[in-house]
C-alpha cells in the first residue's frame, strides 16, 4: 500500500501524518508513507485543501484529520480483496 500525504507541513498535516502511522500500526500492515508538499504536486491530484490522503492514487480525504478509528476504517477499505 502506497500512502500519501499532501500538505505544506502545517500542524493538521504533522497530526494527519501521525493519525496514518498509528492506524497502520493498529493494523499490522506494510504500508510506504510519503509526505508531498509542494504545491505542484498536491494540485496533481485536484486537491485546493490540505491536509490530504491519498492511498494508492486515489484521494481518500481532503481538508480534514479524521480520529485514530476512522483512519482505520479507510485503511482497511483500502486494502486489496
Amino acid at each position: 500500500m502506497k500512502v500519501k500525504i499532501l500538505g505544506s507541513g502545517c500542524s493538521n498535516c504533522a497530526k494527519l501524518e501521525k493519525v496514518v502511522r498509528q492506524a497502520i500500526d493498529d493494523l499490522g500492515i506494510v504500508a510506504d508513507v510519503e509526505k508531498v508538499q509542494d504545491v505542484a504536486g498536491i494540485i496533481s491530484y485536484g486537491v485546493m485543501s490540505t491536509p490530504a490522503l491519498v492511498i494508492d492514487e486515489q484521494v481518500k480525504l481532503v481538508g480534514k484529520v479524521p480520529n485514530r478509528v476512522r483512519m482505520v476504517e479507510i485503511l482497511k477499505e483500502a486494502l486489496p480483496q
